[in-house]
């Protein structure tokens, strides 16, 4: 998805530069009782190595725990351990990579977290549409924490994408992007600079008719 995204801001507006919102530093954890709390906005490590942040976590239609993110965040078998408390170790693993989409399935190790649908300010009751412009979203990262802005829409008729002027940097990759307390999207790539170009995201509405279609891991989600 990121490199259809450069090719096609490359031709529409002569950007030359856009970024997959990977991270790659240390974060800070702090050791907790218990199993770490994991929401969407949540930080998430990957491999032991790279920074992402979870969409949504709930259960699929068959009952599994699981949650979503990124798809360039990972590929399918990588392991992944909660920012919050590194210490604890694998919470769980990819189960499903979507290149195409830019989002993955994480399956969640059993009794392994504490799943919320609420992280720093953003509180996820539901699944809905695309926003449509001139609609304000939001959203919660693990590198920019909440920051919102109006809604482009989708620019380029693509059925799958939403643009909007939100700051997001690396490590936001996979962020909820609500209205209200619906999820409506995630985030996966800035275009020319970070935090000051339009943000450019894969649609809820995209990722569940894909996983529904598909079965398996996700299928029938419905968020905690």
């Amino acid at each position: 998805m990121f490199s259809k995204l450069a090719r096609v801001a490359t031709a529409a507006f002569a950007l030359t530069l856009g970024a997959a919102l990977l991270g790659t530093g240390a974060g800070t954890s702090q050791a907790q009782p218990g199993p770490p709390v994991v929401g969407g906005g949540s930080g998430i490590v990957i491999d032991n190595t790279f920074e992402c942040t979870l969409t949504t976590v709930g259960h699929d239609g068959a009952g599994r725990l699981v949650g979503l993110t990124a798809g360039h965040c990972g590929d399918a078998g990588a392991p992944v351990a909660a920012e919050v408390d590194r210490g604890y170790g694998e919470i769980g693993r990819f189960v499903y990579s979507n290149t195409e989409l830019d989002y993955a399935v994480i399956e969640f190790t059993p009794g392994r977290i504490t799943p919320v649908n609420r992280i720093g300010n953003v509180t996820i009751t539901g699944v809905g549409g695309p926003a449509q412009f001139p609609t304000i979203v939001c959203k919660e990262g693990r590198t920019t924490g909440n920051t919102c802005g109006i809604t482009w829409g989708d620019v380029f008729a693509t059925n799958v994408e939403t643009w909007s002027q939100m700051c997001v940097v690396e490590g936001d990759s996979g962020a909820p992007v609500v209205v209200g307390s619906t999820l409506v999207g995630m985030v996966n790539a800035y275009l020319a600079v970070a935090c000051f170009g339009p943000e450019v995201g894969t649609n809820m509405s995209a990722i569940m008719n894909d996983m529904n279609a598909r079965g398996g891991h996700g299928s029938g989600f419905h968020p905690i």
